[in-house]
């Protein structure tokens, strides 16, 4: 039977018996299940009524409420069922995710000691411990955490990719870059990790290895802004103007139009000495002022000073 016709069947059963609390709960959980959080919040709540000692029942409509954006009544379900159970584990954890949403890290924290308290191998409370120091610019804090993830779950992506980060924050490249390919080991296809691999690249002066890894970044996630514009500049150093402007162009084309790659795409023209392709796309930059990092006052400077040459 799918998960629909199993929807039905239970439907039908409460239609005939509203007192049919297990199906209504069956009912509750396979709706959330199957991405209907709104219509499962309404059995929930009913049950809630009814069973106001269960924790399982508030622990999904934590659940629920996170599915509907609604961060502050996940939260008060969640700490509903942990004063019904304390001893257990989960709603400690999804109540720390609650915490970080809203940037409330030390809370946070205090959520996955509870858990780690409980079971001192659960890697995924070190590695969210890690990204609460992380968001909070303790690296040191956050890099011991995302190595204690890694000590108990080498697999872990995004450990390897925090610590990676992190390394390069502190000044150390090649140890990022061992951790970006490690990245790359357990997953081909994560384009962030060529990204960053990338960019170590190009703060070292290796363009052909940065433009390798660049180009990857862009085939496996062809909406990159920021590796178009690493690319363009790359190519402009180097001289080759047409293949710099036909990479923003793409940027363009895959990413939408924006200031910033209107300005960059007039600067590769103004080096070609294209003067009309120059002021067409400092223009076109002006229209997109949202999205342009530079004052759009020094823009229009810019286009009168060039026109008066």
């Amino acid at each position: 039977m799918s998960k629909i016709d199993k929807i039905e069947e239970l439907q039908n059963l409460l239609k005939e018996d509203q007192t049919n609390f297990q199906a209504r709960r069956e009912l509750a959980v396979l709706l959330l299940d199957c991405g209907y959080p709104e219509e499962a919040k309404k059995h929930f709540l009913y049950l809630s009524k009814i069973f106001n000692n269960d924790s399982g029942i508030y622990y999904n409509l934590g659940i629920t409420y996170e599915k509907l954006k609604n961060p502050d009544k996940a939260q008060e379900a969640y700490i509903k069922a942990i004063s019904l159970a304390p001893e257990e584990v989960d709603a400690y954890y999804n109540l720390g995710l609650v915490y970080m949403d809203k940037k409330l890290y030390e809370k946070a924290v205090d959520c996955f000691e509870s858990v780690l308290s409980k079971d001192n191998n659960d890697s995924n409370s070190y590695f969210s411990i890690g990204l609460c120091y992380f968001k909070e610019g303790k690296l040191d804090g956050a890099k011991y955490y995302f190595q204690r993830t890694i000590d108990l779950n080498d697999e872990d992506i995004y450990a390897h990719f925090y610590i990676g980060n992190i390394l390069k924050e502190q000044g150390d490249n090649k140890g990022a870059q061992e951790k970006f390919n490690k990245v790359l080991q357990l997953s081909p296809d994560y384009s962030w990790a060529y990204f960053n691999l990338a960019s170590i690249d190009y703060e070292q002066g290796e363009y052909d290895s940065a433009i390798n890894n660049l180009e990857k970044t862009i085939e496996l996630n062809p909406k990159d802004i920021e590796a178009y514009k690493i690319h363009a500049k790359i190519l402009s150093k180097l001289g080759q103007y047409d293949n710099a402007a036909a990479t923003i162009q793409k940027a363009i084309e895959n990413c939408g139009g924006s200031g910033d790659l209107y300005y960059i795409l007039a600067q590769i023209y103004k080096l070609q000495g294209a003067r009309a392709d120059y002021v067409k796309s400092m223009n076109e930059s002006l229209k997109l002022n949202s999205t342009l990092s530079i004052s759009p006052k020094l823009v229009k400077k810019e286009i009168d000073d060039f026109l008066r040459l």
